[in-house]
């Protein structure tokens, strides 16, 4: 079972968002009641949807995409989110085997 799932036009993956980290980036995977996430650190504080740029930008910079590429699906005040990263799911999925 992964943190991600293949769908039209990209990935949605589960994440755990930590904000206020003193090591952001991404500090590998974390088993919740759904399923396991990823985890992602970020040094912003969790205000007016900061965290969630944050950690859309350090998933796409990982993933070699534009910050714009992904967005926020489900759980915008929630630490436990879906993101969506826009491409191909092929290429996505194997540079996420990669990390």
């Amino acid at each position: 079972m992964t943190f991600w799932r293949a769908m039209a036009g990209g990935l949605e993956l589960a994440v755990k968002v930590q904000p206020k980290s003193r090591r952001p980036g991404l500090q590998g995977t974390v088993t919740a009641a759904d399923g396991p996430r990823l985890r992602i650190g970020v040094s912003e504080a969790a205000e007016g949807g900061r965290a969630n740029r944050a950690a859309c930008a350090v998933l796409a910079e990982a993933l070699g995409l534009p910050r714009s590429a992904v967005t926020v699906h489900l759980g915008q005040t929630s630490r436990e989110k879906i993101l969506h990263a826009q491409g191909d799911p092929q290429i996505l999925a194997s540079k996420l085997e990669a990390l």
